[in-house]
């Protein structure tokens, strides 16, 4: 995927300006920054939702996308399904066993599968979204904030499951160990624009601290 010259205004502040970035196969990358609707207007571009002011986006031809919102809120409310049913929306394969071999690895097992979707906490609502992404089988998974509302236990088998994950991942995330145990390259959107570097989070800001030092 390749990213020139994004720019995003919103309610009169520049959010996105002047964003532009190659994604290369196997690239995990964390975008991090004081402004978190940066992270999200970015995204929410990525995949089509919201259009940019200026700038383009260009996906490889095999790329197929999967998007965790930060709020999740319009999946669930005043939705009368059981977890299963809810599930099967989204698939092709309409089979309870199917969609249960999903929900069972996101913890759903026996009657938990049958709690209705409106009624989740909200880590259930989590586990839910991230057992609807494993069901899309995309190449691209694009996660604004998964680690909120999660507990340890899930936060560190959502960690394993990325960092096993071949193919590419766009986060974003306020748990320092899970951007620094997943994450080969670091974005920082700035008010300024971005600033781009290939290590791990521990090693950015080992630089970042360094840069303000110097300043």
């Amino acid at each position: 995927m390749t990213v020139e010259g994004l720019s995003k205004t919103i309610d009169g502040i520049n959010v996105l300006k002047d964003i532009s970035f190659r994604v290369n196969k196997d690239d995990k990358i964390a975008f991090i920054g004081e402004n978190e609707l940066a992270g999200t207007t970015l995204f929410k571009i990525l995949i089509g939702e919201i259009e940019p002011d200026t700038g383009s986006i260009k996906w490889g031809q095999t790329i197929t996308k999967s998007y965790f919102p930060k709020d999740n809120s319009e999946f669930f409310d005043d939705v009368n399904l059981n977890l299963v049913d809810w599930m099967r929306q989204y698939s092709e394969d309409q089979s309870e066993s199917f969609l249960r071999g999903f929900l069972g690895r996101m913890l759903f097992s026996g009657d938990d599968a049958l709690k209705p979707a409106n009624v989740l906490s909200g880590g259930e609502r989590v586990r839910c979204m991230l057992s609807r992404m494993m069901l899309s089988g995309s190449n691209v998974l694009i996660l604004d904030q998964p680690t909120n509302h999660l507990d340890l236990e899930s936060i560190t088998a959502l960690n394993n499951g990325l960092m096993s994950f071949k193919e590419i991942v766009l986060f974003s995330s306020h748990d320092h160990q899970f951007i620094q145990t997943t994450a080969n390259r670091i974005i920082e959107l700035t008010e300024d624009g971005m600033i781009d570097m290939a290590m791990t989070y521990d090693e950015y800001l080992e630089r970042k601290e360094k840069r303000r030092k110097v300043s």
